[in-house]
């Protein structure tokens, strides 16, 4: 069965960007015309290199029309004019960040909550990301979402909701079916052992 659905990829950088195939690659995959959103997320990278490397990105998101957000970071966001931000609960506090970021968007990790998910919203988030929904090559699972969750969050919010946590070609249209906005995605194509990233985004149809 088909999605009518267009870019309605959340893609998510892979921790390490080591050569410049990597941009190469970035190229292919929005090619595709199915990416939204290109989240740079990289924990352990030198402020430097997370500058030069949002630097080049940008430019090739400004190519496809694909909006550009970092991960954590506000002030970052604003250096490399990044579209916005996503922040997790324990990151700056959104009034502080919108401060930073004025009308730019900001995106809030809501986990499995109902409640923070309403609270993201009236504190004027632009976007929640709630999961996670299957096990994850990116990272440890701490909260566990359920399709009931995010009908629940559906019916209680008006923003766009992102879901996220090891999604690949086998699961994501049962999320999409359930009305997620955005399927937020990183092992599945940076990890894949079977397809190249191109190849691996153009399976989900």
């Amino acid at each position: 069965m088909k999605i009518n659905k267009k870019n309605f990829i959340y893609l998510i950088s892979p921790n390490k960007i080591n050569d410049k195939s990597f941009f190469k690659t970035l190229e292919k995959i929005f090619q595709t015309r199915k990416v939204k959103f290109f989240q740079l997320r990289q924990k352990k990278e030198s402020l430097n290199k997370k500058i030069l490397n949002a630097k080049k990105i940008l430019k090739i998101c400004r190519k496809y029309s694909v909006k550009f957000l970092i991960n954590d970071d506000p002030y970052l966001a604003i250096k490399v004019q990044a579209d916005g931000c996503h922040l997790g609960q324990k990151d700056m506090d959104i009034f502080k960040a919108r401060k930073i970021l004025n009308n730019k968007t900001i995106g809030i990790t809501c986990h499995n909550s109902v409640r923070y998910a309403i609270k993201a919203e009236l504190n004027g988030a632009n976007y929640i990301a709630i999961g996670s929904f299957f096990k994850s090559k990116t990272k440890k699972i701490k909260h566990k979402a359920s399709i009931k969750t995010l009908l629940k969050i559906k019916k209680l919010i008006n923003i766009p909701i992102v879901v996220i946590g090891g999604i690949n070609e086998n699961n994501y249209k049962k999320l999409l079916l359930n009305n997620a906005d955005f399927l937020a995605i990183s092992g599945y194509i940076w990890k894949n052992k079977k397809l190249k990233p191109h190849q691996a985004i153009k399976k989900l149809k």
